[in-house]
This record gives C-alpha cells, sequence and structure tokens, in this order.
C-alpha cells in the first residue's frame, strides 16, 4: 500500500477516534483527499462553502450542523466538508464550481461531478429532507423502482437495487431475503459482495450471514470495512431501539459490538446507554453513563466536558441533581478550556442551582472574551443584567 493511501486511511480513521460530537463531523483532509475518500467509500461529498463573515453560514454552524440527528444522516451517508471560499483550497474551489453566494451547499460525487446545488441557510428539517433528495438523486431510487414493479429480477440489477435502497435508507430487506432465498451457493463472490451491500440493522438475518461468511467477505471488501458496517450495523439497531424505547434491541447492539467489534465496544456501549437515557429523559441513567464515559474518554477534556454539561442543562433543566453534577463538569471545562460558550453554560446553570454570585462572575467573564475576540455577546449580556437585577 503506498503512502498516499496510508495517509487517506489515517485521515477517514481519524473521524472515528477521540471524542466526538454529537453533529457533523467534517473532513480534515484536503479536496483530492476527500474525493478519494468519497470513491474509497461510495459516499458523495457534502460542502458547506462558506466565509468567515458570512451569517446566515454562521447560524448554520450553530445551530444546524451540531444537531445529532443532522450528524447521524450526513456522518454516515456523506463526506462532510466546510471550506472557506476566501482561504487555502476555497478560491480555487469557488472558481471551478462557480460559488458567487453563501453558504452554497454542493453535494459532489467522488468523480467531482456536481450532484445537486443548494443556495442559502437551511433549518434542520429542510437540511435533512435536502439530504434524503440528494441520495435519492444520486442513486436513481425512484428508477430502479420502476424497473422491480415491472418484474426486472436479473441478478445484477438486484444487487444494484438493494444497495441503493439501503444507501438510500428505504426498506430493502424483503428484496435481499427474496434474492438470497433464490440462491444456491451464498460463497461466489456476486453473492459475498451482495451480502456486504445488503446489510443494514444488526437485529436482522442478512448480519448474520455476514457474520457467518464474514471470513470471504473480508478477504473481498478488506477487515477494516467490514468492521465499519458492523459498527453501522449497530448503530442502526440502537436508532431502532430509541425509537421504539427498546431496551432489549439496545442490549442486542452492546452485545453484537462485543462480539464482533470488541475494540470498540466498550466506548460504543457507554455512548449508547447515553443515547438510549437521553432519548428516554431518564435523567439518573444519563447521569451514570456520562459519568463512566468522561472517566474512561473525556477526562479533562474541555470540549467533551462542555457539551455533557450543556446536554444535561437543556434536557434537564429542573433536575437539580443532575444539574449539580453538570455544574462539576462545566466548571472544569470552563477552567480548562475559557471559551465564551464554556462560561455561558457554567452561568446558566450556577444560576438554576441558585449560585447567583459564581454565575455573575462566569458571566462577566464571558462578557470579556465576546469583547476581546469582537463577538456579539448578546447572551451574556442578558444573563449579567439578569443576575444583576436579583443579587
Amino acid at each position: 500500500m503506498n503512502i498516499k493511501k496510508i495517509l487517506l486511511i489515517l485521515l477517514v480513521l481519524s473521524s472515528a477516534t477521540g471524542i466526538k460530537a454529537q453533529g457533523i463531523e467534517f473532513f480534515k483532509g484536503s479536496w483530492e483527499e476527500a474525493l478519494e475518500a468519497a470513491k474509497e467509500q461510495d459516499k458523495i461529498i457534502f460542502v458547506d462553502a462558506y466565509t468567515t463573515w458570512c451569517g446566515p453560514c454562521k447560524r448554520m454552524a450553530k445551530n444546524v450542523f451540531p444537531d445529532a440527528k443532522v450528524g447521524e444522516v450526513y456522518n454516515q451517508h456523506f463526506i462532510p466538508m466546510k471550506i472557506d471560499m476566501e482561504k487555502g483550497e476555497g478560491p480555487k474551489f469557488a472558481r471551478k464550481y462557480r460559488v458567487a453566494s453563501y453558504p452554497t451547499l454542493l453535494y459532489i460525487d467522488g468523480e467531482g461531478k456536481i450532484v445537486h446545488r443548494q443556495v442559502g441557510a437551511q433549518k434542520i428539517p429542510q437540511f435533512l429532507q435536502l439530504a434524503n433528495m440528494v441520495m435519492r438523486k444520486g442513486l436513481n431510487v425512484e428508477e430502479l423502482d420502476a424497473k422491480y414493479e415491472k418484474g426486472d429480477r436479473d441478478p445484477a440489477f438486484i444487487r444494484k437495487y438493494v444497495k441503493a435502497l439501503n444507501k438510500a435508507g428505504k426498506p430493502h430487506l424483503k428484496v435481499a431475503n427474496e434474492y438470497l432465498k433464490s440462491q444456491e451457493d451464498l460463497t461466489t463472490p456476486e453473492n459475498l459482495d451482495f451480502i456486504f451491500d445488503a446489510v443494514g440493522e444488526a437485529d436482522s438475518r442478512i448480519f448474520n450471514l455476514l457474520i457467518k461468511h464474514r471470513e470471504g467477505i473480508e478477504k473481498r471488501q478488506s477487515k477494516h470495512k467490514v468492521e465499519q458496517l458492523i459498527e453501522k450495523a449497530c448503530n442502526r439497531t440502537v436508532a431502532k431501539a430509541i425509537e421504539f424505547e427498546s431496551e432489549d434491541l439496545l442490549a442486542e447492539a452492546k452485545e453484537k459490538m462485543a462480539t464482533h467489534c470488541p475494540d470498540k465496544a466498550v466506548e460504543f456501549g457507554m455512548k449508547k446507554d447515553m443515547d438510549f437515557a437521553l432519548k428516554t429523559k431518564n435523567a439518573p441513567a444519563y447521569l451514570k453513563a456520562s459519568d463512566k464515559y468522561i472517566k474512561r474518554y473525556v477526562k479533562n477534556q474541555a470540549a467533551g466536558l462542555h457539551r455533557i454539561a450543556d446536554t444535561v442543562d437543556k434536557q434537564f433543566p429542573k433536575d437539580n441533581k443532575a444539574l449539580k453534577k453538570a455544574e462539576k463538569w462545566a466548571k472544569k471545562a470552563m477552567d480548562n478550556g475559557g471559551e465564551y460558550a464554556q462560561y455561558i453554560t457554567y452561568t446558566r446553570i450556577a444560576y438554576k442551582l441558585g449560585k447567583k454570585s459564581e454565575a455573575l462572575v462566569s458571566a462577566k467573564k464571558a462578557l470579556d472574551i465576546a469583547k476581546e475576540n469582537g463577538k456579539n455577546p448578546v447572551e451574556a449580556t442578558k444573563l449579567v443584567e439578569l443576575i444583576e437585577k436579583e443579587i
């Protein structure tokens, strides 16, 4: 394997390690490396073409990209990139793709061809609808649907159809199982590839076939790709567990990760326990899972501590026990990170707990930080005014 390929793999893997944000995890490599990653992973590149002075760009960065559902969709189905149109590769990119308004949201395939262009900021629902539309447009699902309805059952077509359905997030198991039942030998190269492409959730017969034929599939795809697929399938089962509030499905996903991807199972289990507790509004369970996760993975990292403390503040705003725990995390994040948002989060939590003097000190510090960085300190100003009236 050449050096360039190794570096590309490391760039792709880097997004799967360390403390992950809930929202979009943007690719850190160059444009050429993104194109290679898109070809390697058979994905479309999503590009946020922005400028630092663009107000709507900032709003999307603050309110849309960090959303958990947005992150789930875009991290799974796209290679997301942010490119400043006025720095680095930006000007050349802007000329090539004729970017003149900001933000311009571009969806580009591995060959560098535009699949879809959207000008202007989007809110979360529209941004998710855009992703679905692009996936279907890029895969020609409607055209494949029509061929299937007309009776096309050619094996090559069925393999293409199932792969497209799966990537578009549409139901595909009925078609896939129908095909697999018609096959006498599942170990042919075509059928091993089919199983790989057809795996959706971990709680399925096709996932079990992946495990049964794992050795042969790894020879055709690679061990790394199969491990990625196993984790993706387990994530989908967790998503279903959360949707239906099923502890059994959550346990099944965690057990399958432990059995088939043991190196990632512990972190996976902790994070999914947090996600499940958050969805079911179970504050004690969320605090317990978060505490374990912080002690093992986050430790003193300000960004991770702040994210969890901020989540508690927003999701359990009237639970004093939860807020007291979050206050400790928020204070450590504030002390270690020193960023405006970290001071704001600590201020909100301390204020809710009746610690108005501490809250006022941190709010004023947030105000100072905003002024030093030339930012508009709207929230800090409001908090200072509110607390000073009550002291």
